[in-house]
């Protein structure tokens, strides 16, 4: 994680100059955000080196955070320029440096890259949402409590679609799990009529593409296409040729949480302005006290509605969003993965941890990955769409998948 840019606060988190700091924890470290007096934001280590006080009670001010109990003071790059309690001539302010982290404002969000200063990357990844006009995208962000890889384990599962996510008759309509179910997500065909679907994993320059292969007719094929692009990034298919794209970004604030991304964004037109745009019904909503925390999470069943569950849809839990997420928490914070019985339909998870296994061997080995270093391999899309049986589907989805 720490040879990428990794996304950590919306822009709106952070917006006054000399404002209030930001709590922050990422890839297990307890940090503190602050933006200074020119506008520049710091990302330093949560604790006065001092006397280890907590600089979230700190005073944002002068282009610099100050601790409150002795006054030493430190600027966006872990400087200290100010001992208030020490000798004017005293040493100690120039050997006494905090831990502090790059960061960039990109694409609408804020960015840092945590591993060797000498490394990092020219920029984050570009995937498409940060190449738009602000108008024509939309971010939002939410709490899920369990590890990282889990999360994003699910956002590469389409054979989970048209089973999860859908509206089913009650029973006495003749309904239930059978043939009678339909898909919930609107305007994407054959989810419901083709729930085995086959799938064929294709490397590519940033992770890789999932073909999901169900029957269209006697002559096609209905692909629908996504993107795992590394380390922790997936994509939603657009319901046809126009309109917006969805993709998530699943960032590890540890072992056992993680900060979830939802960004919309639509390459030829702008997106109406409302913060709570859905244009898949992939949001869940949050508490808003700027935790970020799930409205219904473990603590009421995510809001399990049994008779909804009987007589409109599979699970009883209101939004795809929330679906996914209750069940990937209650495989608890770190599945067991060696209980698990994997299928012909897990081929892309099984795929995507041996990538991820294998960029973990090349660090050990003392490589660099070469990955973060290509920001523009990361220009490529999701798509749906029908092909003739006989054309190969990276082939046929090439133009759909390109970003212009």
């Amino acid at each position: 994680m720490r040879s990428y840019w990794l996304p950590f606060l919306l822009p709106e988190e952070l917006e006054a100059v000399d404002g209030p700091p930001v709590r922050v924890r990422l890839l297990g470290e307890d940090l503190i955000a602050f933006r200074d007096s020119t506008g520049r934001i710091g990302l330093v280590d949560a604790y006065c080196p001092h006397r280890r006080v907590d600089l979230f009670f700190g005073r944002n001010e002068e282009c610099g955070l100050r601790c409150i109990y002795h006054g030493w003071k430190f600027d966006i790059d872990g400087n200290c320029v100010d001992m208030p309690a020490e000798p004017a001539n005293s040493p100690l302010r120039d050997e006494v440096k905090i831990k502090s982290y790059p960061v960039m404002e990109w694409g609408g969000l804020i960015w840092t890259y945590m591993g060797d200063k000498d490394k990092a990357p020219p920029r984050p990844p570009e995937i498409e949402w940060g190449l738009v006009k602000p108008s024509q995208r939309n971010i939002q962000k939410r709490l899920q409590e369990s590890n990282w890889a889990q999360a994003l384990e699910g956002g590469i599962d389409s054979s989970h679609v048209g089973i999860l996510h859908s509206i089913v008759k009650p029973p006495e309509e003749g309904g239930g799990f059978g043939e009678r179910q339909v898909s919930a997500v609107p305007g994407v065909p054959y989810l419901a009529s083709d729930r085995a679907p086959r799938f064929f994993v294709r490397n590519s320059d940033c992770g890789m593409t999932i073909g999901a292969r169900r029957h269209a007719s006697e002559n096609e094929y209905y692909w629908r296409i996504t993107q795992y692009l590394a380390p922790f990034y997936t994509m939603i298919s657009r319901k046809g040729d126009t309109g917006p794209i969805s993709g998530h970004a699943w960032v590890p604030i540890d072992d056992e949480k993680t900060w979830t991304f939802t960004m919309y964004w639509d390459p030829d037109s702008d997106l109406p302005d409302e913060e709570t745009f859905d244009a898949l019904g992939v949001n869940v909503p949050v508490i808003p006290d700027g935790s970020y925390r799930p409205i219904h999470g473990r603590h009421d069943n995510y809001g399990i509605d049994r008779d909804m569950q009987r007589n409109c849809n599979t699970s009883g839990i209101v939004g795809i969003g929330l679906q996914d997420q209750a069940l990937q928490e209650t495989m608890g914070a770190i599945v067991d993965r060696s209980k698990e019985i994997l299928g012909s339909g897990d081929t892309a998870i099984v795929f995507f941890r041996k990538l991820m296994l294998d960029q973990v061997s090349q660090v050990e080995a003392g490589a660099d990955l070469s990955l973060p270093q290509k920001p523009e391999a990361y220009r490529v899309r999701s798509a749906g769409l029908v092909l003739p049986k006989d054309v190969d589907f990276v082939v046929g989805a090439r133009e759909s998948m390109m970003v212009r």
